[in-house]
């Protein structure tokens, strides 16, 4: 817990002479002021995030963190677990959604693993932050000890730090791991207060009768647990995921290094949940890429107060959202940089009324 507590004792809070100068320049260029909306305020907390009212965005990194769930011998997702360790062999082969969207951006995808349930093959660019071979059935009792949550977390840090010295000025949070929507709908649940049924969705495609299952699942899982909602570490261990810990890891990360962080969908979201829960100074830095199908996406994002940049149905994680989330970062910032003033370009500003 030392070092997650040193990362968190050094988030500080935004540049407010940075977002001052921001939006005196939104303010002045060759448009009505708020015309674009989003974009407009979204550049302006970015210079506060980064403490420059004109930074530029060059390096941009998205983490796709990979973990199993014990969970899944319940039956409760449609995919069985040996899609995880396939599909990160595809990450590593750029054949993924991901992968497709992250050159389109121009971002470098950081593929690891925190917890696959099985030996995955060693790849250069494959980084092994194994915790466990996949959780237990938090059905059954912890889905991991807290020293195993804790070590997610830690595992979640030292990915960014690894990968700051090859220049990081916006992240992106991804994930993989079959079952891994059932402890994101737990996690909300006890952190929000909301009802298991309205946190819960169809993950990559339950019918009705496997929905019904997921959701009492869950249920039994809370009964039996009594994750507390007060203590996040707590809620990781008995209802989460080593994928889920590992994205809080990086969030905490990338806000103690003034980092923007463009959270993907719901595994985001309930990681969100964590990191918030653990460093309330951490909501500022969180940009909300998209909402997802998953319905317990809308309720983290209501309780987190997070507007997404886009509505698109998208629910296949990885990383996906966040890939597009970065790319409206990167333009509210070309907008803010490269658009003439009124005064630079001689165009007359509007009539004062007075």
């Amino acid at each position: 817990m030392v070092k997650i507590n040193e990362v968190i004792a050094n988030i500080k809070p935004l540049n407010e002479q940075a977002m001052v100068e921001a939006r005196v320049r939104q303010d002045n260029l060759t448009k009505p002021q708020g015309s674009l909306g989003q974009l407009e305020s979204l550049s302006i907390r970015v210079a506060g995030i980064k403490g420059n009212s004109r930074p530029q965005i060059v390096h941009k990194v998205i983490f796709t963190l990979a973990g199993d769930h014990g969970v899944t011998e319940e039956g409760i997702s449609a995919y069985p677990s040996e899609v995880t360790p396939q599909m990160v062999n595809n990450f590593l082969r750029g054949g993924a959604g991901i992968n497709v969207l992250a050159r389109h951006v121009g971002a470098r995808v950081v593929v690891s693993d925190l917890g696959v349930g099985s030996v995955l093959e060693q790849h250069p660019a494959l980084k092994d932050k194994k915790v466990a071979m996949g959780t237990r059935n938090m059905a059954k009792g912890p889905a991991m000890s807290r020293e195993e949550a804790l070590r997610s977390i830690e595992a979640g840090i030292e990915l960014v730090e690894e990968e700051l010295s090859k220049g990081m000025d916006i992240l992106g949070t991804g994930d993989m791991g079959i079952g891994n929507t059932t402890p994101s709908s737990a996690i909300t649940a006890v952190i929000t207060g909301a009802d298991v049924a309205l946190a819960t969705g169809r993950g990559t495609g339950l019918d009705n009768e496997g929905l019904k299952r997921k959701v009492e699942t869950i249920k039994k899982a809370l009964d039996i647990n009594r994750p507390d909602p007060k203590d996040p570490i707590d809620v990781l261990s008995k209802v989460g995921g080593f994928e889920i810990g590992g994205i809080a890891g990086v969030i905490l990360a990338g806000a103690r290094y003034r980092i923007p962080v463009v959270i993907d969908g719901f595994i985001s979201g309930a990681a969100a949940l964590i990191a918030t829960s653990l460093a309330p100074q951490v909501n500022p830095y969180l940009i909300a890429a998209h909402q997802s199908v998953e319905q317990g996406h809308k309720i983290i994002l209501e309780y987190l107060g997070l507007k997404p940049l886009l509505n698109l149905d998208l629910c296949l994680g990885e990383g996906t959202g966040a890939a597009l989330g970065i790319f409206l970062v990167e333009a509210s910032f070309k907008v803010l940089n490269e658009m003439a003033t009124f005064e630079e370009a001689g165009v007359s500003q509007k009539i004062d009324e007075n």
